[in-house]
């Protein structure tokens, strides 16, 4: 068996599944869902300001077709990160369509990832390949959008639902933990914006995760400003913080500063602020904006919440940061060097 799923080139690991093809799920959502969000606010707010258009009606039918095709995506992107051979590739949209159809993402992920694996073990298998190769990945993603796929969404869903309930009654502790959680999660190697949509988090709960993300994307940013200068602020303000994992390892008192600052703004989103959002932000912190637009998206484009994205979006991370970085240093628990990006 361990020879056959070698050369079928099967992977059973946590690796390979929690991490590798969850991020490709990522990205999967981020192609589809969030950037058609991103398209379909813009047409509405452009209908808003400035009437219907034809701008906007292209941009709102554009937006809206690709969240709709969100778990086609997914299949493609997970299929793809688990090196599948064309056919089942290319049946992967289906499979992943089916299983969000059930179970939304993480039924989307769920159906395309086991039918995958499948399909990859009968592959070039048989002289009907052409045929049998798609039939079992499809066949294998419809059972699994059956059976499977349904109580993993609804088990995520469950999830999501306590916490944003226990946020909602316990503001400030909740807020500090969801913050800093979930801003870990997106630096480290798993996907935090695929662990908010499928959690469903919203209301203040989702606010929290996006300062929460955000505190650890721009205290990066600012915090290493000096080893990686302009490009590295963008790479990671506006990319991800992830890029600093082998500094982590390195030193981990690295990761101290942006962390204690989630801390802080954490609470400041849910006792303060009140800052909303929903689930297709909340795990993006200031990556390509879309924290902080869906969260105007959510609130409203108001110079109230527009200064409130600023402060804890933003500003506040950075200087509290600042600080902690700064203390930390002269103790000589961060040194010139640790934060040094190879951006080449």
């Amino acid at each position: 068996m361990q020879a056959f799923l070698k050369r079928k080139n099967i992977v059973i690991s946590f690796q390979k599944y929690g991490i590798e093809a969850m991020s490709a799920m990522a990205l999967g959502l981020f192609s589809s869902l969030i950037v058609g969000l991103i398209l379909k606010t813009a047409g509405q707010q452009s209908v808003l300001w400035f009437g219907e258009n034809p701008i906007s009606t292209h941009l709102i039918t554009l937006g809206t077709f690709a969240m709709t095709y969100m778990g086609a995506a997914i299949g493609v992107a997970v299929a793809h990160r688990l090196q599948a051979p064309p056919l089942v590739l290319f049946a992967s949209v289906v499979t992943g369509a089916m299983g969000a159809t059930s179970g939304g993402p993480a039924g989307a992920f769920i159906a395309a990832l086991l039918a995958c694996e499948f399909g990859k073990a009968v592959s070039k298998e048989t002289k009907l390949d052409i045929i049998v190769t798609p039939l079992v990945t499809l066949t294998v993603g419809y059972l699994i959008s059956l059976s499977v796929s349904p109580l993993i969404g609804q088990l995520m869903t469950f999830l999501g639902q306590i916490i944003v309930t226990a946020t909602d009654y316990q503001p400030f502790f909740m807020g500090i933990i969801v913050s800093v959680v979930m801003g870990l999660v997106l630096t480290a190697p798993i996907s935090s914006a695929a662990l908010a949509i499928m959690l469903n988090l919203s209301g203040i709960a989702a606010g929290a995760a996006t300062v929460g993300c955000a505190a650890q994307m721009i205290g990066f940013a600012v915090m290493s400003y000096k080893e990686n200068k302009v490009s590295g602020f963008f790479a990671q303000g506006l990319g991800t913080s992830m890029l600093q994992i082998p500094n982590i390892l390195k030193n981990w008192w690295v990761l101290i500063p942006p962390t204690l600052a989630s801390a802080i703004t954490g609470p400041l989103a849910t006792m303060v602020f009140k800052m909303d959002n929903i689930a297709a932000g909340a795990g993006m912190g200031t990556s390509g904006l879309v924290g902080p637009i869906t969260t105007l998206q959510t609130m409203g484009f108001t110079p109230e919440v527009f200064f409130a994205v600023a402060l804890l979006h933003f500003i506040l991370p950075a200087i509290l940061t600042l600080i902690f970085a700064y203390f930390l240093r002269k103790r000589g628990k961060i040194k010139d060097g640790d934060l040094k990006l190879d951006l080449q």
